[in-house]
């Protein structure tokens, strides 16, 4: 277990140190986004993941590593968007949204840690491709719970469906061999 908490945290700091370069770059203008339009942003990810595994030919020269990155970022800010609320302008400081993020992304490991444990790292033994689908499912999931305004009858919420993509988006790049050890 040990080994899966070093390696979610070392995919983590890929993560946190490019969302801290593009909060230095745009701010935080994802702020303005909805829900729906983060979920669509994640769904353009999975999609292009899916289709890299499916497709031999690339016209882009990016591999599904900054993909999974992508999906992990958007689902953070998702999270906060939930926890927030949104806003017509952005209002959090440099310092409020890395605060912000760590805050998800403890909530979201702590969960990794109690699932992991309870499945004996099932994942391990998985397809990257299988772990693409599942996230796909996941954002079919929270869109019909979106278009249900948020309501479920006995099913997980929106913030669990984010917290499980998180996941497994880690568990895609640890598989993939990511970060890459110097």
């Amino acid at each position: 277990m040990n080994t899966t908490s070093n390696q979610f945290d070392q995919v983590i700091t890929v993560c946190r140190n490019l969302y801290q370069k593009k909060m230095k770059d745009y701010g935080c203008a994802w702020r303005i986004l909805r829900l729906p339009s983060l979920t669509d942003q994640i769904f353009i990810k999975a999609q292009r993941i899916r289709s890299l595994q499916n497709n031999s030919e690339r016209r882009i020269n990016e591999d599904e590593t900054s993909e999974f990155i992508g999906i992990i970022n958007y689902c953070i800010m998702a999270l906060i968007q939930l926890e927030k609320g949104v806003v017509n302008q952005p209002d959090l400081s440099f310092d409020e949204a890395l605060q912000l993020y760590d805050q998800q992304i403890a909530l979201t490991k702590a969960l990794m840690e109690n699932k992991n444990h309870d499945y004996g790292e099932a994942w391990r033994d998985m397809r990257v491709s299988s772990l693409t689908d599942i996230i796909l499912q996941k954002l079919l999931r929270v869109k019909q719970i979106e278009d249900n305004q948020g309501k479920t009858l006995v099913s997980e919420g929106i913030d669990a469906n984010y917290q499980d993509m998180i996941n497994y988006a880690v568990f895609a790049l640890i598989l993939m061999g990511f970060p890459e050890k110097e």
